[in-house]
């Protein structure tokens, strides 16, 4: 292990400590249990804001994040209510339904650039809705509500996880699993933007012409790259449907989509935890503007232009100048 890295160990496992650790002890001393679901909520967003980094780093602005958020939630209710299958298990099935899905989606849009990948990408989550809307198994505009929470998890006897229902306070046994799953999904970006993959996709990036020329194979890595931002979009909208315990056709919105997409800009695009200071600012923000009424809009959008006039590299800009992917 190099020793370069050692801090940033330490810094990491220090942080964890503090969510997983220090955080239920203030909200118990306190008693602002409601501060579960708002610090839950964060930590799901920033999972599914990491999504819409991935196809930031090989040069495509994503705005249809909030589709795969959706059709997530949508898969894991549908086959807990309808099929009985384990919360645990619809998870990773939800990702990975999301990243076959944007496979199949983004074979022919990802030759798009620029504006118009953009433009495509907003159409997804609209349509998204409107299927949600027409198809029967989603019980349209009703959404699916009343969704068990999750069961427990046994093995050979010995419970790993316990059934959420049997819990004095389920907030809190969710807010630990989403941030362990916010743990895992940023550690896995790291290392992704530390690998030779992610050198490859940041080379997509800056020139695909000169990849190609090169031999890189820019049509498989871009899919690659959107399947992976899918996966955490259906993982993260089936976590959302199940703490919930209900989802609509609206639970996420085009408006989603654009925050997804401003978390990540707000952090930084050139750092790997950019999308979850991003989210983390956004969300508190808007909150704190409540207060100014009708004009919370107005000063929402200019403090969000001034900031990317100001600081075009993010938020952790200010804290890691000239630094990349960290």
């Amino acid at each position: 292990m190099k020793t370069s890295a050692t801090p940033k160990i330490v810094a990491a496992a220090l942080f964890l400590l503090v969510l997983l650790v220090g955080v239920p002890l203030l909200i118990s001393a306190t008693g602002r249990t409601d501060l579960y679901y708002t610090l839950t909520s964060v930590a799901l967003l920033s999972i599914i804001s990491a999504g819409v980094w991935i196809t930031f780093y090989i040069g495509r602005i994503n705005i249809g994040q909030g589709a795969y958020a959706l059709m997530g939630g949508y898969v894991s209710a549908i086959l807990v209510m309808n099929y009985g299958v384990s919360f645990w298990l619809t998870l990773p099935l939800a990702g990975l339904f999301c990243a076959a899905a944007s496979v199949l989606i983004g074979l022919p849009i990802l030759r798009l650039r620029g504006v118009y990948f953009a433009m495509v990408t907003l159409v997804l989550t609209e349509v998204a809705r409107l299927l949600a809307l027409a198809i029967p198994i989603t019980n349209g505009a009703k959404g699916i509500v009343s969704i068990p929470l999750p069961t427990g998890i046994s093995f050979f006897g010995i419970t790993l996880v316990p059934d959420f229902s049997n819990l004095a306070n389920p907030r809190l046994a969710f807010y630990i699993v989403a941030v362990l799953l916010m743990a895992l999904c940023f550690l896995g970006l790291y290392r992704l933007a530390h690998s030779r993959i992610g050198q490859l996709c940041q080379s997509l990036q800056q020139n695909e012409e000169l990849a190609s020329s090169i031999g890189v194979n820019i049509a498989y890595l871009r899919v690659v790259a959107y399947a992976l931002s899918s996966f955490l979009g259906g993982v993260g909208g089936a976590m959302f449907a199940s703490i919930s315990q209900s989802i609509y056709p609206s639970s996420f919105t085009v408006a989603d989509s654009v925050n997804f997409m401003l978390n990540c800009f707000l952090g930084g695009l050139g750092y790997v935890l950019g999308p979850m200071l991003g989210t983390f600012v956004l969300y508190f923000g808007w909150d704190v503007l409540f207060q100014t009424g009708e004009y919370q809009l107005l000063i929402f959008s200019t403090v969000l232009i001034l900031l990317m006039l100001v600081l075009p590299n993010g938020l952790l800009s200010l804290a890691l100048p000239g630094k990349r992917s960290v």
